[in-house]
């Protein structure tokens, strides 16, 4: 692979990578459980890294890492529950089309450091995607198993940062 290619394939993943994190972002919003809304600010906190990564790759490149303009969609049917599943599903299916349309193409990248880089981080989508599926199957102790008797008072906060 020529390094202008390489640079290309940096520029549209970050592009297309961008568009997920954010899609993740505002879908979380929608997420009440706090147990599945903890699983989403984990999967929010590596894609940050994902995202530095590309950058930093694309800068390396001599290329620009620019976020998409366009915004994906967040399911707004039903309230509640309802809501939260639609949400859930729209995200697994998006990430699983990700993984599918990316990996391949990551599977041609020569450079070393790149490629390896390029395929944990389709790793680590895989492994969200399996966060996503399990919470559809109505589990709830993605990143663990609380004691018995503790309780978070089953809500979030609004926002995502509090200071």
């Amino acid at each position: 692979m020529r390094a202008s290619e390489l640079r290309a394939l940096l520029e549209e993943i970050y592009r297309d990578r961008h568009a997920i994190y954010d899609r993740h972002v505002r879908g979380a919003q929608a997420i009440g459980d706090y147990e599945i809304n903890n699983t989403y600010q984990y999967i929010i906190a590596r894609e940050e890294v994902h995202l530095d990564w590309l950058r930093r790759a694309c800068d390396d490149m001599g290329g620009t890492a620019t976020p998409s303009s366009e915004a994906l969609p967040v399911p707004a049917t039903g309230r509640g529950v309802e809501r939260e599943r639609a949400v859930i599903d729209d995200d697994a299916r998006q990430q699983r089309a990700f993984i599918d349309r990316w990996a391949p193409r990551v599977d041609t990248v020569t450079h070393a450091r790149h490629g390896l880089m390029l395929r944990v981080m389709l790793n680590e989508m895989r492994e969200h995607l399996r966060f996503f599926e399990l919470a559809l199957e109505g589990r709830d102790d993605l990143l663990g198993r609380r004691p018995p008797g503790a309780s978070t008072g089953d809500g979030v906060l609004p926002v995502r940062w509090v200071e």
